[in-house]
């Protein structure tokens, strides 16, 4: 047991909290506006897939983590523009987005490098294995300080409690709301980036494994508030540590291990959602009468 829950865990837990945490502040800061992005999944996928070809092509973690937020940020743009411009079903587009980047990491990378399961390796001098860890904390202090003590923030809050409210005072909702899932493709996609050219050093096909579900169920489960949501997230990295060090230790079979995060995930969700209060205009298109 002592194999298990030693030292090591700690370390374990945060680094495998970090890409939950980039993309569940960036589910909060579209959620709180009143978009639905169930397209974290696939903004993670987009900007993890981008860092590692710019990566390896430009040699620079940094020029690669500046391409996978560009590239979070463009789909991301699709995702606010059918659903703030054309008003269409917000579950419905984050689902296709999803569906769309199963694939087109695959498609782009068997163009550039002649394989469909993985991207080349990147060199070790290359990778970047704690700045996105630094920075997905430090974002935590700064969303919570932007959500409760700036004008934008009041803002984002008013768009997404009472848009109409909102509007008659003067604020546009749909500048908020196209900012706020610009802001939750960006976050996602570092959190993407971190998976390919900070934890391992390279990108392989769905490498996210669901990560951006699992922080959508943190960004519930820590009802919609950023230090609520980082504790959620760590619970969800100790449950992913714990099943990766009793692999190969505990005498049970590697498949119902490998299972704990989700099941975790199904029990929070289950248990929690009907205590979690939403934002009133979560889901809503806003049309000004």
């Amino acid at each position: 047991m002592n194999e298990i829950f030693g030292l090591s865990i700690i370390f374990s837990t945060i680094r495998l909290a970090t890409p939950l945490l980039l993309a569940a502040l960036g589910g909060l800061y579209s959620e709180r506006a009143g978009i639905i992005n169930i397209a974290l999944e696939g903004l993670m996928l987009a900007g993890a897939f981008t860092a590692a070809a710019v990566t390896h092509y430009s040699g620079s973690p940094w020029v690669g983590l500046l391409a996978g937020i560009a590239a979070g940020v463009a789909v991301a743009g699709i995702h606010a523009v059918v659903c703030i411009e054309f008003k269409a079903d917000q579950v419905v587009s984050g689902t296709a987005i999803n569906i769309l980047f199963l694939g087109v990491p695959a498609l782009m990378s068997g163009a550039l490098f002649s394989s469909t399961g993985a991207t080349p390796q990147i060199p070790k001098e290359n990778l970047m294995p704690w700045t996105p860890i630094a920075m997905a904390f430090a974002l935590v202090l700064l969303t919570w300080y932007v959500l409760y003590r700036t004008p934008f923030g009041l803002r984002l809050r008013a768009v997404g409690e009472n848009p109409a409210a909102a509007d008659a005072a003067g604020v546009s909702v749909a500048r908020v709301r196209y900012s706020a899932v610009l802001i939750s493709g960006a976050l996602a996609a570092i959190g993407g980036a971190y998976l390919s050219i900070g934890q391992a050093s390279l990108f392989t096909r769905n490498m996210t494994a669901g990560r951006g579900f699992i922080a959508l169920a943190a960004l519930i489960f820590g009802k919609w508030r950023p230090v609520q949501t980082m504790l959620a997230c760590l619970l969800f990295g100790f449950a992913e540590a714990v099943s990766i060090q009793m692999q190969g230790v505990a005498k049970i079979p590697v498949q119902f291990i490998q299972m704990i995060p989700y099941v975790l995930t199904i029990v929070v969700l289950a248990g929690f959602i009907g205590t979690s209060r939403a934002p009133r205009a979560l889901g809503l298109p806003y049309s000004k009468e």
